[in-house]
C-alpha cells in the first residue's frame, strides 16, 4: 500500500489575475510535471497554498489534477487540518475521487501534545482504511514537533505508510528511520537534504525544486540507489544554490517567480502572502541563467 515513487511533487496552485482558482493552468502544469521527473502530485500542500484554499477549492484541485495526470503520476491530496472532524471529511470526500493517498499535516495552531496528535492521526486512519496516508512534519510552520516515538507509534497502522519529514532536524530522521521499519516510507521535506537523507534511508523527497528541475532529481536518486554516489553528489552540489533560493523568502513565493520566468503565469500568491520582492526576484533569475533554465 503507498507506493509514491522518488520524487513528489508538493504542487503550487495557480491563480488568475482577479485571484481566483486557474483549473486549467493547473491541469496544464501537472502533465508537464508528469512529464518530467515528477513520480507523484501532491495537491494542496503548503506550495499549493491550503491555508488560503477553500474546501471547494480543494477537492475541484484533486479533480482537475487526477483527470490531467491520469495512467501518467498519482496525486496526494492534501486534507490536513488543525480539527480532526475537518481533516476526515475532506479525506474521505477526496478519497471518492480515486486519489492515491493523502498527505496529514501535524495540526497547526493548537499545539496538541504528543498523545494528541496520535489519536488526530489514528482517527483519520480508521475513518478511512483503505487510503494510504503521509503524515507530514513541518514543525516551522504548525508550532508543534510529531516525535520519532510517535510516529514510530503510527507506522504500526496499516494504511499510515510513511512521513515527509521536514523538520530539517538529520538527527530526528535518523531516529525516525531507525523506529520505524523499512517499509515505511521516509521523505525528505527540504530539497537540500535529500542527498544526505538517502544515505539513511529515505526513499525520496516531496519537492518544490522538482516544478524546475524534476528530471535531474530523478536522476540523483537514481544515481544514488545504483551506487553512483560521486555522480548523486554532483547534481546535488549543482543544484544546491536553487534549492537555496527557492527558500529565499517564504514558499511559495519564490518557486512561483521562477515558474513566472520561465513562462508560466501562475499568478501571484494569495494574501497574507505577497509578490516577490525586486531582490528576490533578480537572485532567482541569477541561479536560473546559471542552470540554463532560462
Amino acid at each position: 500500500m503507498g507506493e509514491f515513487g522518488r520524487v513528489l511533487t508538493a504542487m503550487i496552485t495557480p491563480f488568475k489575475t482577479d485571484g481566483s482558482v486557474n483549473y486549467d493552468l493547473a491541469a496544464e502544469l501537472a502533465a508537464h510535471l508528469a512529464n518530467n521527473g515528477t513520480d507523484t502530485l501532491v495537491v494542496c500542500g503548503t506550495t499549493g497554498e491550503s491555508p488560503t484554499l477553500s474546501w471547494d477549492e480543494e477537492y475541484q484541485l484533486f479533480v482537475e489534477v487526477s483527470q490531467a495526470v491520469a495512467g501518467k503520476a498519482k496525486i496526494i491530496a492534501g486534507c490536513g487540518s488543525n480539527s480532526t472532524k475537518e481533516a476526515i471529511a475532506a479525506t474521505q470526500k477526496a478519497a471518492k475521487i480515486g486519489v492515491h493517498g493523502s498527505l496529514q499535516v501535524v495540526p497547526y495552531y493548537n499545539k496538541p501534545p504528543q498523545a494528541g496528535l496520535y489519536q488526530h492521526f489514528q482517527a483519520i486512519a480508521q475513518a478511512c482504511p483503505d487510503l494510504p496516508l503521509l503524515l507530514y512534519n513541518i514543525p516551522g510552520r504548525t508550532g508543534q514537533n510529531l516525535s520519532p516515538e510517535t510516529v514510530a507509534r503510527l507506522a504500526e497502522i496499516d494504511n499510515i505508510v510513511g512521513i515527509k519529514e521536514a523538520s530539517g532536524n538529520l538527527d530526528q530522521a535518523s531516529e525516525i528511520r531507525r523506529l520505524t521499519p523499512k517499509e515505511f516510507h521516509l521523505y525528505a521535506g527540504d530539497d537540500s537534504l535529500t542527498l544526505p537523507l538517502l544515505a539513511i534511508g529515505a526513499k525520496g523527497v516531496v519537492s518544490v525544486a522538482s516544478h524546475l528541475v524534476g528530471n535531474q532529481l530523478q536522476q540523483m536518486i537514481q544515481a544514488f540507489s545504483a551506487g553512483k554516489i560521486e555522480v548523486a553528489s554532483d547534481i546535488h552540489l549543482q543544484l544546491f544554490p536553487l534549492f537555496k533560493a527557492l527558500f529565499l523568502t517564504t514558499n511559495p513565493i519564490p518557486v512561483k517567480q521562477a515558474l513566472k520566468l520561465k513562462g508560466w503565469e501562475v499568478g501571484s500568491t494569495r494574501l497574507p502572502l505577497c509578490e516577490a520582492e525586486s531582490e528576490v526576484s533578480q537572485k532567482l533569475k541569477v541561479v536560473l541563467e546559471k542552470l540554463g533554465l532560462i
